[in-house]
């Protein structure tokens, strides 16, 4: 029996770079770009983005984040902030709104971040759910965002360490957000089989 492809459900992506100096215009913003660039090369699905560029004040991020759950992003990334510095506190902006905490998602990008530079173990990302929706802190730099979000690969192309957006789909459906599709050549989202929706992931073989 041959499986009727499906129209591929929008998804509503939320995407915050936190930055006093990007924010006051001292210089561009380049976090925001480097989500975007990522997430239109890993995402199948048609994606509208909400935005936000904001200084380091802990009570804007959280109305920040809070807003744009409120126009039902089951998706937020952040960029920056998540340092030891004083200014940073991205992460406390995060927990203070959350439900409930996702710290496997901190854990595995320091872990991704220490192939690269010691003072990854400096960062303090971290991951929350608030209602249906996903928060995750990100680090400021763009390289270092694809390589979070995307993992490590060898000279051949094979993964050797995963990236946490492997994860984001399934964990989405869980909380009750719209099917993601990503593109296995970018990012290869885990899914048990009983989670699979093969009428939308050969929709998505069509995009």
């Amino acid at each position: 029996m041959t499986t009727l492809a499906l129209p591929l459900p929008l998804i509503k992506i939320g995407l915050v770079s936190v930055s006093d100096r990007a924010s006051a215009g001292v210089y561009t913003d380049q976090g925001l770009p480097a989500l975007q660039e990522w997430l239109r090369q890993a995402i199948a699905n048609p994606i509208e983005w909400v935005t936000a560029l904001i200084p380091d004040e802990q009570a804007k991020i959280s109305a920040t984040l809070i807003d744009l759950l409120d126009h039902a992003c089951p998706l937020v990334l952040t960029t920056g902030g998540t340092g030891p510095a004083p200014r940073d506190v991205t992460p406390e902006a995060t927990l203070a709104i959350a439900d409930r905490v996702m710290p496997g998602f901190g854990e595995q990008m320091r872990q991704i971040s220490l192939a690269f530079v010691p003072t990854a173990i400096l960062s303090r990302q971290t991951a929350v759910i608030r209602g249906q929706s996903l928060v995750i802190n990100l680090p400021g730099q763009p390289k270092a965002i694809a390589e979070t979000l995307g993992g490590l690969k060898n000279a051949d192309g094979q993964s050797t360490v995963q990236g946490i957006f492997a994860a984001v789909p399934y964990c989405v459906d869980l909380i009750g957000g719209p099917y993601i599709v990503t593109r296995p050549s970018v990012c290869k989202a885990f899914r048990p089989k009983t989670a699979v929706n093969a009428a939308l992931e050969q929709a998505a073989q069509q995009v």
